[in-house]
């Protein structure tokens, strides 16, 4: 049998060639009746466009990048996830391309990507999407971007986001009706503007309810679990430790745990431990953590719409953010005497 191609699928929808490229290029502007007669057409044949075709049809690769520098394989899975399934909704592929912000070689590892892969554009997570020179690259460039939770030049590029300080702000004002008042924060790596964003909202829950913001509670972090044990070591050492702690991110949330459960202090009846992300990683320790739903795959899968359905032209999108109570946050109780912690 010989393979079908693009004229038998125009010639089985009576439809010209033309109308057929559209539908299978996702394009707008073509009509339902069209579109149906086209994708029972492709449906009874069996056919598949080939790529090659396709992109000496329209110069285009048909492929486009993300790129990263993040630490959490969590996060990196699903934000994949939501990227790929847009692409392979549209027959475009996707090329997952890490990389070290600190390089001095980022800006030409860039657009050696670029020219290898003719990408179409490029989708940026943090922190690499507020990377001055990597920008400045795309730019001169002139390849269309869009960017996950920008901190900078917010006007400059399409990008998807949530906001970071209100769900900080969420998840603090929760812990506060628990009736916790001690509330540490292990806030995540410098190079992220989320940390910011995330530890304002931290400070503007505690201002609301009429709590003084004490620096001794605030610890650096690194969006790693490594750093979140050691933001809690140094914490639950306090002459008087927070009865809760909020990481900013599930990785984190996931070392505080580990941590507390090494000092033998339990969670939540000593101690309540919060995340951010509710990625896999939060269902899977004990207790389940307590968190803030960031929607990790729509956001990857939303940077990948607009980079297919706007191209250059600048569109934005806030994406809704949820609380997540599980069990390990409780109200705060009195300390046990002997306790390790007291």
């Amino acid at each position: 049998m010989t393979r079908a191609t693009i004229k038998d699928v125009s010639r089985v929808a009576g439809v010209s060639i033309k109308t057929v490229s559209r539908v299978l290029n996702k394009e707008r502007y073509v009509s339902d009746d069209m579109r149906q007669k086209v994708e029972e057409a492709v449906a009874r044949l069996n056919y598949h466009p080939s790529l090659a075709a396709r992109t000496l049809a329209g110069r285009r690769s048909f492929q486009i990048g993300l790129i990263h520098d993040n630490p959490s394989p969590y996060y990196i899975f699903n934000m994949q996830a939501g990227v790929g399934q847009r692409c392979r909704e549209a027959d475009f592929r996707m090329i997952v391309q890490p990389c070290d912000i600190n390089s001095p070689g980022l800006v030409d590892d860039i657009g050696a990507l670029i020219d290898q892969a003719q990408l179409d554009g490029i989708i940026m997570t943090p922190p690499v999407t507020d990377v001055g020179t990597a920008l400045a690259e795309l730019f001169r460039r002139k390849i269309p971007v869009v960017r996950v939770q920008p901190g900078t030049d917010l006007t400059a590029t399409s990008a998807v986001y949530i906001d970071n300080v209100q769900a900080a702000d969420d998840m603090t004002a929760y812990l506060i009706s628990l009736g916790h008042r001690r509330i540490g924060l292990v806030t995540g790596h410098a190079n992220y503007f989320a940390s910011g964003q995330r530890l304002t909202g931290y400070r503007q829950a505690l201002q609301r309810a009429g709590i003084g913001f004490d620096a001794s509670l605030v610890f650096p972090g690194q969006f790693d679990f490594q750093s979140g044990a050691a933001a809690a070591e140094a914490l639950l050492a306090l002459d008087e430790p927070p009865t809760a702690i909020f990481a900013s991110s599930d990785d984190m949330a996931a070392g505080v745990l580990a941590a507390a459960h090494r000092i033998g202090i339990s969670v939540p009846g000593q101690l309540s431990v919060a995340g951010f992300d509710d990625t896999d990683l939060a269902q899977v320790v004990w207790p389940a953590l307590t968190t803030i739903r960031q929607p990790i795959r729509d956001l990857g899968y939303a940077a990948a719409d607009l980079l297919l359905e706007f191209g250059e032209t600048i569109e934005r999108r806030q994406l809704p953010h949820e609380l997540i109570v599980r069990g390990s946050t409780a109200p705060p109780r009195p300390m046990d005497p002997g306790s390790s912690r007291g």
